[in-house]
């Protein structure tokens, strides 16, 4: 093998969560290695990172979580670490809140949720029913146990425009982007020592990073690995109201139909809740039949200006779901010490992309989390049969 085909650090994806680990590599003035991104499908016409809904909240129950999301909001508000050539990307930001609606069930959590957030310096406001009618007028409270607002950190965002500026920084700092596609991992031993492509090269690897999104347990399996990552596809649909709530937050009911504004529109979509089907997809396909018998009635119910709402376009994407326990999975497989794996996020990885790619960059540099303690996230958690509880999963 030529010393060209060799790579200190081998990247399979580079959609945001791979590019953000390329990015944070190269800015890392400790690492002075070649970095390999291979990806299949450069155009990123299937890309999660490019058909997300772009939106970042801090509402998590989990610290790890929002300290992550509080990163990713930093970033966002103030790109210039991701400038080229002294020219800084611009993200798309909306500062908005996330309005997250409980029910009677729900409703329990909420002040444990709450504390937990002021603890981890997220600043919301829990609501009970009376507040949420006073502040949002156009809401149906019936129903509702109460609900928390996000106060500072949260709204939408262009997850392309954050994608590409990914890309372009790891790039400038070095980064090799290769379109070709991962058909099979070389093991030897306790290790990965080389990555076989569709086009028949081998690229020589010091690490492997698996940052293949919905597809990670497929690259897993190259390495007879069992990751419990799976495809699930999500549709987002686009609709016209006039006289909708135009300034709304982003609301989630607790039926788990989300809405919010999109320009001088809506988009709003559904996440399946515990007890819902939601099969394992790789084909991404428009559900229709979501939107007139699932979506439209809670929209409707719950925001009565939208029972004359016009719908539009559509789109789906993926979810990279973990099955073990809807929480990212980031670092070393057991037992396969230079496999390492930045997936599974479970629908919130396009916003904590920064702060995991630069938590992954860190454990390859220097061996541990340096910024940002992501241990509880380690993949020896499944095989130890932890999961890391989020009470927050949209």
């Amino acid at each position: 093998m030529s010393s060209a085909e060799t790579f200190d650090v081998v990247i399979i994806g580079g959609g945001a969560m791979g590019s953000a680990v390329a990015c944070f590599l190269g800015l890392d003035p400790a690492f002075d290695g070649r970095v390999a991104v291979v990806e299949r499908d450069p155009g990123y016409a299937r890309a999660s990172s490019a058909l997300s809904a772009g939106s970042i909240r801090q509402q998590f129950s989990t610290p790890a979580n929002i300290h992550m999301s509080r990163f990713g909001y930093a970033l966002l508000r103030d790109p210039s670490l991701l400038a080229v050539d002294g020219a800084a990307p611009d993200l798309g930001l909306v500062p908005r809140a996330y309005l997250l609606l409980a029910g009677p069930a729900g409703g329990a959590h909420l002040p444990a949720v709450h504390a937990a957030q002021a603890e981890a310096g997220a600043r919301s406001a829990l609501l009970d029913p009376a507040e949420l009618a006073a502040r949002f007028p156009w809401l149906v409270t019936e129903g509702l146990s109460g609900g928390t607002l996000g106060l500072e950190g949260e709204g939408w965002f262009d997850g392309w425009a954050l994608l590409q500026a990914f890309k372009r920084k790891a790039r400038a700092l070095g980064a090799v982007y290769l379109d070709d596609e991962v058909v099979g991992l070389d093991r030897d031993g306790d290790r990965i020592a080389s990555v076989r492509l569709a086009s028949g090269r081998r690229l020589g690897a010091g690490q492997v990073v698996d940052a293949a999104g919905p597809h990670a347990a497929t690259v897993a399996a190259m390495a007879g690995l069992d990751l419990p990552v799976r495809p699930r596809c999500r549709s987002v649909f686009v609709f016209d109201c006039e006289h909708g709530p135009h300034d709304a937050p982003l609301t989630v009911d607790p039926a788990g139909v989300y809405f919010r504004p999109e320009g001088n529109r809506f988009i709003c979509g559904w996440s399946p809740g515990e007890g819902d089907a939601d099969p394992d997809q790789p084909e991404l396909i428009v559900d229709h039949t979501l939107f007139e018998e699932r979506i439209w009635p809670v929209l409707a119910a719950r925001v009565p200006a939208f029972e004359r709402l016009r719908p539009g376009a559509s789109w789906a994407g993926h979810y990279e779901m973990n099955v073990f326990d809807a929480n990212a999975l980031i670092g070393p497989m057991p037992d396969l010490a230079n496999f390492q794996v930045i997936a599974g996020f479970s629908g919130h990885g396009l916003q904590q992309a920064a702060a995991a790619g630069r938590g992954l960059a860190e454990l390859i540099v220097h061996g541990r989390f340096v910024t940002l303690e992501l241990g509880q996230f380690s993949p020896a958690r499944v095989a130890e049969g932890r999961p890391l509880v989020e009470l927050a999963v949209i």
